[in-house]
């Protein structure tokens, strides 16, 4: 009975401190989403404020510095000037030296002996896809000698088709992108994406991660009042063992009389 003894309350600490244990990493786990779920809360709060009140002062302005609408407008005016600008320019290269025919006597960079069909000039960059033209001029490239004259046909040195297939890019960038860089720069994009977020994701997250801290409250009560239990149960076990083993060994003790020894 003495090791069974010793085997019942090792076993017994055992589990107690197993289920403490497990008591402890569930309310340190529920503390975590606790606090990922005020967290959430307060960000997805946070981002629907300031879409809701653009001029007003948010704790998100430290975070996201904008500009006022009319410098963002400003910006994209400027950037479509400076890409009309480079097509002006391009296309007066164009109209000016590469389909002119100068006199062999003025050489380059006038007269470069270009020859051939004339290149087709650039059309307004906000109304046509820019890639396209500069594709077509690969047509009207010559092969070139040493000293920078034409040896075939064609009006467009590959050093000048260079410079402007770079003025057409840029000019394309600006157009393709600036709306865009626009947009980042007086914070709609970044608006939007707030406003999608808190209207697809944040209810979701407020949610699911309530239901895991409180799911896990319960798991740990449940648990910390199971082992409450099972220490009372086994010191009451315990205790009637005890009493049990009292009552048996002081009965044959008393049955034991003077006449009897």
């Amino acid at each position: 009975m003495t090791v069974l003894n010793v085997v019942h309350f090792v076993v017994n600490c055992s589990l107690v401190i197993l289920g403490w244990i497990l008591v402890a990493g569930t309310f340190i786990l529920c503390g975590v989403f606790l606090l990922l779920h005020n967290v959430v809360a307060d960000t997805c709060v946070a981002m629907d404020d300031w879409v809701q009140h653009p001029t007003a002062k948010t704790a998100m302005d430290d975070f996201i510095p904008c500009v006022d609408n009319a410098t963002a407008q400003e910006t994209l005016v400027q950037s479509k000037q400076v890409s009309f600008q480079l097509i002006n320019l391009v296309d007066t290269v164009l109209a000016n030296f590469s389909n002119r025919n100068f006199p062999p006597q003025l050489g380059p960079p006038l007269n470069y002996n270009q020859s051939g069909p004339l290149v087709p000039l650039l059309c307004n960059p906000f109304n046509s896809d820019l890639t396209v033209k500069e594709q077509a001029w690969k047509a009207y490239v010559c092969q070139v000698s040493s000293s920078g004259i034409c040896t075939t046909p064609g009006r467009l040195t590959p050093s000048l088709y260079s410079q402007m297939s770079s003025a057409v890019n840029v000019s394309y960038g600006l157009y393709r992108y600036g709306p865009f860089l626009v947009e980042l720069e007086d914070c709609t994009f970044v608006r939007r994406t707030f406003t999608d977020i808190n209207a697809s994701y944040c209810p979701d997250l407020r949610r699911y991660t309530q239901w895991i801290y409180v799911g896990l409250v319960i798991v740990s009560a449940a648990v910390m009042l199971s082992l409450i239990f099972w220490v009372i149960y086994a010191r009451e076990r315990r205790h009637r063992v005890y009493t049990k083993q009292f009552m048996t060994g002081g009965g044959g003790d008393h049955n034991k009389g003077p006449g009897n020894i």
